[in-house]
């Protein structure tokens, strides 16, 4: 049981890529944005992260409405992060008024 626990600390601590796309809500300004955008970059790097890079989309047309938008600011952040950090870091984009939809992908194979 011991050793179990003992691999699994091992494996934590592994970077692993990722990709984290989300969708911040229209109604905010640009400060806004940017201030939102570089807190998840350093809520990444403050956790043992490594950000890759951040690409800003800008605003498009969603599919479909969310939360009666009908555009949102797309944001894709390439980062490597251990596997138990990642669910903090969801758990924190769920909480968030800003942010009305996020996809976090585990990158590469």
């Amino acid at each position: 049981m011991a050793r179990k626990k003992r691999e699994q600390k091992v494996e934590d601590k592994r970077l692993q890529d990722y990709e984290l796309m989300y969708i911040i809500s229209p109604e905010i300004s640009d400060d806004v944005l940017e201030t939102r955008v570089n807190g998840i970059t350093q809520f990444i790097t403050g956790r043992d992260g490594v950000v890759a890079g951040v690409e800003k989309w800008g605003k498009k047309k969603l599919a479909y409405p969310i939360q009666h938008f009908l555009e949102g600011n797309y944001v894709l952040t390439k980062f490597k992060m251990s596997p138990a950090r990642c669910k903090e870091l969801e758990a924190n984009l769920r909480i968030s008024e800003e942010i009305i939809r996020h996809l976090l992908v585990k990158a590469g194979s």
